[in-house]
This record gives structure tokens, C-alpha cells and sequence, in this order.
């Protein structure tokens, strides 16, 4: 009713137009199960990738940082920003989640040792019994 003129009109509606049909709706629960698994695991390749990448961008910010520029010797530098660049270059191919985690593990495996003997050089010596506060 259209309230302000007053004038009605009957509409119907029906809940079959444009509605999937049952056998539509079976067919694409059992195609959404097949590939459940499939998308699982691209998912898992997908967030390992990104993880990675994450870190080796963050490894390659904080060594070209202007105040770690002392903290860092020229050649664990270079050695990184090869690392770095090898593993860029490595993400490119079509990689399993699998392979991604093990490319972290070998990566940190290297940096962490050289990130740490950074840090240590940028005005903490690691010692805090001395600290006044």
C-alpha cells in the first residue's frame, strides 16, 4: 500500500526463482569437500611463503638500517644480503609449504648467529648486573 495516495496492490512472491536446485546444491558440497584438502594445503604454502618473505624483508630493512651501519662487519652483511637475495630469487619457483619451512630454518640458521652479534654491538654488552637505576 503506498501511503500516500492510499492506493494497494497484491504482489506474490516465490522463493523458487533464481534458487539453486537440490541437486546443484549436493553437487557443490561434494565438489567443496574434494577440494578441501587441496585448498588446506595451499593455504599452508601460501602463509609459510608469505612468512618468509616477511622475515627476509625484515632482515634486509634492519641491516641496511643507518644506526646498524657499526654493529655489522662488511662481510656478514654481504654474506646476508646474498642470503637474502638467494632466497628471493628461490621463492620464485613453485614451492611445497614443506620446502618454504625448511628455506626459514636455513635462513635463521645462518642470520640469527649474525643478528645477534649485531645487537650485542649496538650499545648493550649483553652484561645487566652493572645497570644502575
Amino acid at each position: 500500500m503506498d501511503k500516500g495516495t492510499g492506493k494497494a496492490e497484491k504482489i506474490t512472491i516465490t522463493a523458487e526463482t533464481g534458487r539453486l536446485s537440490q541437486e546443484d546444491l549436493e553437487r557443490m558440497l561434494k565438489e567443496a569437500e574434494e577440494f578441501a584438502e587441496v585448498d588446506k594445503l595451499l593455504k599452508e604454502k601460501i602463509d609459510c611463503r608469505n612468512g618468509l618473505e616477511s622475515y627476509v624483508y625484515s632482515l634486509k630493512n634492519t641491516i641496511e638500517g643507518d644506526d646498524m651501519d657499526g654493529n655489522i662487519t662488511a662481510q656478514d652483511k654481504k654474506e646476508l644480503l646474498e642470503l637474502i637475495d638467494d632466497t628471493l630469487d628461490w621463492m620464485d619457483i613453485d614451492i611445497k609449504a614443506e620446502e618454504c619451512l625448511t628455506k626459514r630454518k636455513e635462513v635463521e640458521n645462518i642470520a640469527n648467529p649474525i643478528m645477534r652479534m649485531m645487537y650485542a654491538g649496538s650499545g648493550s654488552d649483553g652484561d645487566f648486573r652493572h645497570d644502575e637505576l
